[in-house]
């Protein structure tokens, strides 16, 4: 899509952090908002300075993982634009620790945001850019959809899907000669609040001991240290806007990203183990 003056961008996790600076990226190039974010303050607080820019943007307080309120959604945003031709599929959070050690909420908490709320996404949004044959699709995956970094499973699990949902939606949308384009974000370590993901868990997704192990806090504060030493955002959605307008859709955005998915491949290929996680973490430096 190389006019987007005019269009319609939808971008959930909106609020904040990768979301954000791609909002903010489409806006300069003149794009109407429809933002979605379950953090109602920080959504609040982000309208207001789109609408300070003279940004027309429509905010929505939405949980992606809820299927009826992502129905809302697309049927909110299409009563008040008329249409839509950017969809990123971008809310996510992360829990972390070994597999062992963590609960059935612990996996909920990660595949239903990452996973479903990109499913639903899809489901909700892709119809109607084929019904229009014009239209793009970014989901948010990871490095971590691509190499598996110990400590991170349920993340790993969740942004792998991503990785396939997306590589399968490009394959049907091809077959069925459609102008929809379709990207997957992989990058590496964002300055994000991806650390703080648990300020979002539901009330039932709580553990019934509520105490972290070593092992999960230590996760978590690698995990911190990773981001916040992490790449910044602007230059990731700098990424986004280049695959949207060329059609492209792995989306790589840390320098070294191609030699760890190439490594993964001549490992699988050869029949040898996966990498020690020093060399898998890599993966995921600026």
């Amino acid at each position: 899509m190389q006019q987007l003056d005019g269009k319609v961008a939808v971008v959930t996790g909106g609020a904040s952090g990768i979301g954000r600076a791609m909002a903010q990226r489409f806006a300069r190039e003149g794009m109407k908002l429809a933002l979605a974010d379950i953090e109602k303050g920080a959504l609040e607080q982000a309208t207001a300075e789109f609408e300070a820019d003279g940004v027309e943007v429509f905010p929505y307080a939405v949980d992606v993982s809820n299927a009826d309120q992502m129905d809302g959604l697309a049927q909110a945003v299409l009563d008040r634009f008329g249409a839509v031709h950017v969809v990123c599929n971008n809310a996510g959070v992360a829990s972390g620790g070994p597999m062992w050690e963590l609960s059935t909420a612990d996996w909920e908490f990660t595949l239903r945001p990452n996973l479903w709320g990109v499913i639903h996404g899809v489901r909700v949004f892709a119809k109607h850019l084929i019904a229009q044959d014009e239209g793009h699709i970014v989901n948010t995956a990871s490095m971590a959809g691509l190499v598996s970094v110990p400590g991170l499973g349920p993340y790993n699990v969740s942004k792998h899907a991503v990785v396939t949902l997306s590589e399968t939606l490009h394959g049907e949308l091809k077959a069925l000669g459609s102008k929809v384009g379709v990207s997957v974000l992989c990058p590496g370590f964002v300055q994000t609040r991806l650390w703080d993901s648990g300020r979002n868990r539901p009330d039932e997704l709580q553990n019934a001991e509520t105490t972290p192990t070593v092992d999960q806090e230590q996760a978590v504060e690698l995990l911190k240290a990773l981001i916040v030493g992490g790449t910044p955002v602007d230059p990731i959605a700098d990424h986004v806007l280049d695959a949207v307008r060329n059609q492209r859709f792995y989306i790589l955005t840390h320098d070294g990203s191609e030699a760890f998915v190439e490594q993964r491949m001549q490992r699988i290929l050869q029949g040898e183990d996966p990498a020690p996680p020093a060399e898998g973490i890599g993966a995921f430096s600026p």
